[in-house]
């Protein structure tokens, strides 16, 4: 007590903690169990089956991993002997049907002809009115060819057919797509059996009862840009020629786009065949470059897609220029009840293909397939023939340049600058682009497709034409939304009454015509973004 009161220092031993009753129960229960014979038998049991389970799954994968390593080595190689065929694009395989006697006699005469096991007499025989119009050496040549046909709808069907049948020796077949009963109201060759079979087996079978001498290529598969080096190598798996020529029959925008860009690209030979849907009159197909192509909602959306890509000219196509109107077929639209269930575009074969059906006469498309066939066959051959249509387009953009050129300068005249040496930043394929995609190749005014021009809108604002700011150049200020399509005669009232009179075009002109200037404006600088 003592010690206490004088205020001694405490003790340094450490104070030992007591565990709390809650512990000392819980460590016992612990104790209890570990010690319980009950708790190492489960505990064995346990570790016991998860070993068993480990050798079980790990033997499984063993035998799965051996049973399939066998599986792909009892698989014989894909060619000519065997049957078996590669997976689709839709994930399925496209067995052939059972082949009825006539089909099998058919083929073994075609396996020998390809074989070279064939009179060539018979060959000749067959073929002698076509290497009678030819000649020679034109003849042999067409022999002697490689075409590649994709897509076998209703232009690549005819096309393949007119091929074949005129001398083309070598033909590879690309089309992902299986015969359907609605499709033979346009195909060349199918029959009612040959629903559900793929496309290329069906084409090749059937002309091989026709020309058996024909070799044949077939790619049940889509066509694909990242595998164009394979769609389009050489024949005979890159050991022969490059295609001397390539037709586009496919009718999805996206796929032919990729398909002309990567021929443009790599210098193949390519004819594209544009819509035949909708269309009813064949005195109104033409051959021409794709610059020329009008009236053809699908050579227009592929025109404009393709001048995005740097691809402006230079690909000869089949085209139509017959105009829709009252009473003329057209695109029909999906059934109500198919939007009300919502995404509709599943119920197209593959993503970004067509869903919405389009009508068409049976007739159009062997038109357009065999106006193609003709087209590579004339240019395989070189046979005198002409396709003017884009060197008229060409003559009609350079004029409307010059012309273009000519208001710049009166118009800078007129507002006292000296337009000697002025230049404009408007080149022909800016006058094609204006004219064909943007205007339509007809006139915001009146409609009218003759004698077009591209003229200004309205004034500049601020009065001043020309930009004088460097040193010995002097080019005018117009930029491509500015300008409109016009008639000659309605350029001439709209250059004296708007752009020298002041008169707003609002005043000038109907509140349609203000209206469609406007889209059409919208729609430029939409597009210029991917030129």
């Amino acid at each position: 007590m003592e010690e206490r009161r004088r205020g001694s220092k405490p003790s340094n031993r450490t104070t030992e903690r007591r565990p709390q009753p809650e512990e000392r129960n819980m460590s016992s229960w612990f104790e209890r169990q570990f010690s319980s014979h009950q708790f190492q038998l489960a505990t064995t049991a346990v570790v016991s089956g998860i070993t068993v389970a480990g050798l079980i799954y790990g033997g499984q994968a063993i035998r799965r991993r051996v049973a399939v390593e066998e599986l792909k080595a009892s698989i014989p190689p894909l060619d000519e002997e065997h049957q078996s065929q590669r997976l689709t694009d839709l994930g399925v395989a496209s067995p052939l049907p059972a082949a009825s006697r006539e089909e099998e006699r058919v083929a073994a005469i075609a396996h020998r002809a390809q074989h070279g096991d064939y009179d060539e007499d018979l060959v000749n025989e067959q073929l002698t009115r076509t290497a009678s119009f030819l000649t020679s050496p034109r003849f042999e040549k067409l022999r002697s060819s490689f075409v590649v046909v994709i897509g076998l709808g209703g232009v690549g069907s005819h096309c393949t057919a007119a091929l074949a049948r005129s001398g083309v020796s070598r033909i590879r077949l690309i089309d992902f797509d299986q015969v359907t009963l609605s499709s033979l109201n346009r195909h060349a060759v199918a029959t009612l059996a040959d629903v559900g079979t793929p496309k290329v087996q069906c084409v090749r079978k059937r002309l091989e009862a026709i020309v058996p001498w024909v070799q044949w290529e077939c790619m049940n598969e889509v066509w694909r840009e990242d595998q164009g080096e394979r769609l389009l190598a050489k024949w005979d798996n890159g050991k022969g020629e490059r295609p001397d020529y390539v037709v586009d029959a496919i009718d999805n925008i996206d796929s032919k786009v990729e398909l002309l860009k990567y021929c443009h690209k790599h210098g193949l030979k390519v004819v594209s065949s544009m819509g035949a849907g909708c269309k009813s009159d064949p005195s109104r197909i033409f051959v021409g470059d794709i610059s020329a192509s009008i009236e053809d909602p699908l050579s227009r959306t592929t025109r404009r897609k393709l001048r995005m890509l740097g691809i402006s000219q230079g690909i000869p196509v089949v085209y139509s220029t017959e105009k829709p109107g009252p009473g003329k077929a057209q695109l029909l639209p999906l059934p109500e009840e198919e939007f009300l269930k919502g995404k509709v575009n599943e119920l197209s074969v593959l993503p970004d293909f067509r869903t919405r059906i389009l009508p068409v006469l049976g007739t159009m498309p062997a038109v357009f397939g065999y106006t193609v066939a003709n087209f590579v066959i004339l240019e395989i051959t070189g046979y005198p023939h002409e396709t003017e249509a884009g060197k008229g387009r060409e003559k009609m953009y350079d004029s409307i340049l010059s012309n273009l050129q000519g208001l710049e300068e009166r118009l800078a005249r007129t507002a006292g600058q000296e337009p000697m040496g002025l230049k404009i930043p408007v080149s022909k394929e800016d006058v094609g682009y204006l004219v064909e995609e943007v205007f339509r190749s007809k006139s915001v005014v009146s409609g009218l497709p003759t004698r077009l021009v591209l003229t200004r809108w309205r004034p500049p604002k601020g009065g001043s034409w020309v930009d004088e700011r460097w040193d010995g150049q002097k080019h005018s200020k117009l930029q491509l939304e500015d300008l409109v399509c016009m008639t000659k005669e309605e350029a001439a009232t709209h250059e004296k009454e708007v752009l020298k009179a002041g008169k707003p075009p609002e005043v000038m002109y109907d509140v349609d015509v203000v209206q469609l200037v406007e889209r059409r404006r919208q729609e430029e600088l939409h597009y210029r973004n991917y030129r």
